[in-house]
């Protein structure tokens, strides 16, 4: 009988925990090699952009602003993603472009203003 509540426990340790450690996470993180299609980028690249700019790093006029172009480039590990946005309100006007890159299946891999 000892046994049978020890192996309930444990079962509904197991069921439950894993439950507990699946949150909603990052939903632009993606595994395997299926290239992603132009609109999950462009839904990620929204996301970025506001994690860029709750974090700081660009300015908070670049919230309204959608995406200029999406391309594919070879970058140093295979096909990329290259994600423009143009903001002509920004203070600085070096930085006038925003360029997000991302991998073949759709993960982040840099942000820049330079596009290289």
């Amino acid at each position: 009988m000892k046994n049978i509540h020890i192996y309930l426990t444990m079962i509904w340790v197991l069921l439950f925990s894993t439950v507990a450690i699946a949150g909603a996470g990052d939903d632009c993180h993606f595994h395997g090699n299926k290239p992603a299609s132009k609109e999950v980028v462009y839904k990620c690249a929204d996301q970025r952009k506001a994690k860029l700019i709750s974090r700081g790093k660009i300015e908070s006029s670049w919230q309204s602003v959608k995406p200029e172009s999406i391309t594919v480039i070879d970058g140093q590990k295979g096909k990329e993603w290259k994600v423009m946005f143009v903001n002509p309100a920004v203070s600085d006007k070096s930085k006038s472009n925003l360029y997000l890159f991302y991998s073949e299946s759709g993960n982040f891999i840099a942000a820049n203003h330079s596009g290289k």
